[in-house]
């Protein structure tokens, strides 16, 4: 093999040398060590494609500047790398699970994830975090020698547990899955291979997670102030963004707004790293973590903010609640979305046949409800308005 990458390695870094494999096994790549292959499957995937048309608040015609599931990847994996860069730890693996944590939405942001839980409501729910294994595992169909992505473990890994452990180490589901359960198919997946649902994951995949928290709070802000949604004169109810506000318009006094936006924004997402990088450090040092496998089994998350910076995210998160996510036009928009999703899944489940060949298979080995959804969720917004239209309402459009 080639060498794959010359900078010093963290004993706390995940080792693409040691990795523990993939379920289908295959021979090794002479220019790339299993987590850059599997960097690179999640780029070349269906899913990750249609993430450039599934958006995060704002449905695709709100304008061209917004973020879509897409520009938001790109910048979580972006923020990953730099904080994996901070710890010597493996880049390559933090991108990937960066790449790939979003791959499981569906249309139409959160609007179109509570649409499709709630018609899941008795066969087990929708999680997108459920389905973005099952799409790394089976529902994407390219290679000629298994089905899904044969990503490596400690990818798997990061993709299902990058928020936490999913179970208590009795086996309880953790307190966000204690409703339900953990989803049937990431249990289904973890008695082929272990997922350790108990322990926490890599240091990699805990980047990438963080990394997801600050870039929404960063453009959400930008998206909210671009969109009208609020101003900046709205944001310094915020006690930190106050202060970030305030410190543009002294450095740069009579700054036009779409930069003075900008200004703050870039400072949001900086302090933010910093201090998730400082955190982490006196974390480790606290917690004397000196491996990969002491990070797995330290009993919490090593990448977390400081107690002040956490405070300032649960301000800035109530702030966008109020203002942007439950703003009367998000909320109009959520409606119709809700409405197209529910329409399309209740059609598909009753009628298999109007799907493609491929899901109405499907419809007959694994239930109408399940095939329908997994349909609806891999569309993006545009095809699902274009069927919504095309199915029940020639007039329609989400405006």
């Amino acid at each position: 093999m080639l060498t794959q990458n010359l900078a010093p390695r963290s004993p706390l870094a995940a080792d693409p040398g040691a990795s523990r494999g993939r379920l289908a096994s295959e021979p090794p790549s002479p220019t790339r060590n299993p987590f850059q292959r599997d960097r690179d499957r999640i780029v070349h995937s269906t899913a990750f494609r249609r993430l450039a048309h599934k958006t995060q608040v704002f449905v695709h015609h709100e304008g061209d500047h917004f973020r879509t599931r897409l520009t938001h990847t790109i910048e979580v994996s972006q923020l990953a790398r730099a904080l994996a860069r901070a710890f010597a730890l493996d880049e390559d693996l933090a991108e990937a699970v960066a790449l790939g944590h979003d791959l499981g939405h569906t249309p139409f942001g959160h609007a179109g994830e509570d649409a499709l839980d709630a018609c899941l409501d008795r066969f087990g729910g929708f999680d997108h975090n459920s389905h973005a294994l099952r799409l790394v595992t089976e529902l994407e169909r390219h290679y000629a020698d298994f089905d899904g992505l044969n990503l490596c473990w400690e990818t798997l890994d990061g993709l299902v547990k990058h928020n936490g452990p999913l179970t208590e180490a009795d086996g309880r589901p953790a307190p966000r899955y204690a409703k339900r359960g953990v989803p049937a198919a990431i249990l289904a997946y973890d008695r082929k291979q272990s997922l350790e649902l108990a322990a926490y994951p890599s240091l990699e995949a805990q980047a990438a997670a963080i990394a997801d928290d600050i870039a929404y709070n960063a453009h959400d802000i930008d998206d909210g102030l671009r969109a009208g949604l609020f101003t900046l004169r709205d944001i310094r109810d915020v006690p930190y963004l106050d202060a970030l506000v305030a410190e543009v318009e002294r450095l740069h006094p009579g700054l036009e707004p779409s930069r003075e936006i900008h200004e703050m924004s870039r400072r949001v997402i900086t302090r933010f790293v910093e201090d998730a990088i400082l955190s982490a450090r006196e974390r480790l040092s606290a917690d004397r973590i000196e491996t990969a496998a002491h990070a797995r089994a330290a009993g919490r998350a090593m990448f977390d903010f400081s107690d002040a910076m956490a405070e300032a995210e649960r301000d800035i998160k109530a702030f966008l609640f109020q203002r942007m996510y439950r703003h009367a036009d998000v909320n109009r928009m959520r409606a119709q979305a809700d409405r197209i999703v529910r329409t399309l899944f209740s059609a598909y489940a009753e009628r298999p046949s109007d799907m493609p060949a491929f899901w109405a298979e499907r419809a007959e080995a694994i239930g109408p409800e399940r095939a329908a959804a997994d349909y609806v969720a891999g569309m993006t917004d545009r095809f699902a308005l274009s069927e919504y239209r095309r199915r029940f309402d020639p007039e329609a459009r989400v405006r």
